[in-house]
């Protein structure tokens, strides 16, 4: 059971996956922080023409 984890402890595959893992999280909040005023812009203009798009076909 001691070799088991003592095996556990000193193997570092999984430490590389962590850290790309963790990586992987950083790059997706600096580029969540960075277009979301962008996106936020884009989904107001498309709903606003939607909303338009549908108010003159209602008429």
């Amino acid at each position: 059971m001691n070799a088991s984890i003592n095996k556990f402890l000193r193997e570092e595959d999984g430490i590389t996956a962590l850290e790309y893992g963790i990586l992987a999280a950083l790059v997706a909040a600096a580029l969540a922080a960075t277009f979301s005023p962008l996106l936020t812009t884009l989904y107001t203009n498309l709903f606003t023409a939607m909303e338009t798009a549908v108010a003159n076909a209602a008429k």
